[in-house]
């Protein structure tokens, strides 16, 4: 089967399709009055959830370009809940965030590896900080 490759915009609009996709799909679950997403399976009943990683594991979509973009925020997704066992739906609302402003800067111009390190310098002065201010805590009860 032949391989069909895209470069440049035309590239990069695909797999943002694909990103937003997914966070719209998980991004309605969000915070205490989030919505339930109902999931088709291949088999069985349908699974009705509110859970972002497994929204996102589930999905895919036709176009393989689009289902590219998806399947690096599904990765986050489950990077996330390995991690940190939750915020799985905050960090896929965030990776669009990114997406969609690194775009903007690449499209005017801006080095993309400029922009990673970029965020990577924020992420660890962001961490710096947490570390700062976190209170550590004695046991599960205090």
């Amino acid at each position: 089967m032949a391989k069909d490759i895209k470069f440049s915009s035309d590239a990069r609009a695909a797999m943002v399709r694909g990103v937003d996709t997914l966070a719209d799909t998980v991004k309605v679950t969000l915070g205490p009055k989030g919505r339930n997403v109902v999931l088709e399976k291949a088999f069985g009943s349908p699974l009705i959830t509110n859970d972002g990683v497994t929204i996102a594991k589930e999905i895919e979509l036709e176009d393989h370009f689009e289902n590219m973009g998806a399947k690096l925020v599904s990765e986050v997704a489950s990077k996330t809940n390995d991690i940190a066992g939750d915020g799985t739906t905050t960090a896929t609302v965030l990776t669009q965030a990114i997406v969609r402003e690194g775009l903007k800067n690449v499209t005017a111009g801006a080095n993309p590896i400029g922009i990673r390190r970029g965020i990577e310098a924020a992420v660890a002065a962001a961490v710096e900080e947490l570390k700062v201010i976190a209170q550590p805590v004695a046991n599960k009860e205090a």
